[in-house]
């Protein structure tokens, strides 16, 4: 991988996206938005506290895959990507120049989150605040990752978004926010085992619950980050220069 090219392409992005205000707003305010309307559904402190952890996974997974899935995309269908892969640049050069420009938008997305919802909503948690802050910006880098990679096999912006309810909507229903996992049946809690938003959200359930972290809580965040890792390589190797 070069350095140079990766920053180069992150910063073209980071230039775009400056100039889509709508994006951008959408980005990094629409979770905290959707926090706020959970707070007042619960209307109590305690219940928000026992479900917004797992929502500060959920929420930035979920954007950023949408977001990132559907830029990556246009940039096929425009021809943008078939021109810049005529320069001397990789396909890993430029997915990782999009996870930084992206993941930079997703600091700054689960910083105002957490921040919104650790001040004004009441969020109580037991553990550190910035581990809290870590396991939602590598969630949100491993949605962006499996944009990357979803983004690779679809051909126009509407199949782009099919691949939510595909890739997404699983992670989100055995993560273990509506039901526990150990209360699912076999089949259902081996999927959940091998989906990494479920250890993601135990990482999150685990900083809220206790400020005493063991060996299951680096393995939750190893998972999270290699499984993002692992995305961006899948998503090198299958990337097209252009769309049919």
């Amino acid at each position: 991988m070069n350095v140079t090219f990766a920053l180069a392409t992150a910063r073209r992005i980071l230039t775009q996206l400056r100039h889509d205000r709508r994006t951008v707003v959408m980005m990094i305010l629409v979770p905290s938005l959707l926090l706020i309307l959970l707070r007042y559904v619960f209307n109590s402190e305690r219940a928000f506290s026992a479900a917004a952890p797992a929502l500060l996974a959920v929420f930035p997974f979920a954007i950023m895959f949408i977001v990132t899935s559907i830029t990556t995309l246009r940039e096929r269908t425009t021809a943008t990507l078939e021109r810049l892969m005529t320069l001397p640049i990789g396909k890993f050069d430029l997915l990782f120049g999009y996870a930084i420009a992206f993941g930079l938008v997703a600091v700054v997305q689960v910083l105002v989150a957490t921040g919104i919802s650790l001040t004004w909503l009441g969020l109580e948690i037991d553990g550190s605040v910035w581990l809290l802050m870590l396991i939602a910006v590598l969630d949100a880098l491993l949605g962006t990752a499996l944009g990357l990679l979803a983004s690779a096999f679809a051909r126009t912006e509407f199949q782009a978004v099919q691949f939510m309810p595909a890739i997404v909507m699983p992670q989100i229903l055995l993560c273990g926010l509506f039901a526990s996992r150990n209360s699912m049946t076999t089949v259902l809690e081996w999927l959940s085992d091998v989906m990494p938003l479920s250890y993601a959200v135990d990482a999150l359930e685990s900083v809220t619950r206790s400020n005493e972290l063991d060996g299951v809580f680096a393995r939750d965040l190893v998972i999270v980050a290699g499984s993002g890792v692992l995305a961006l390589i899948l998503g090198a190797a299958t990337l097209r220069r252009r769309t049919p």
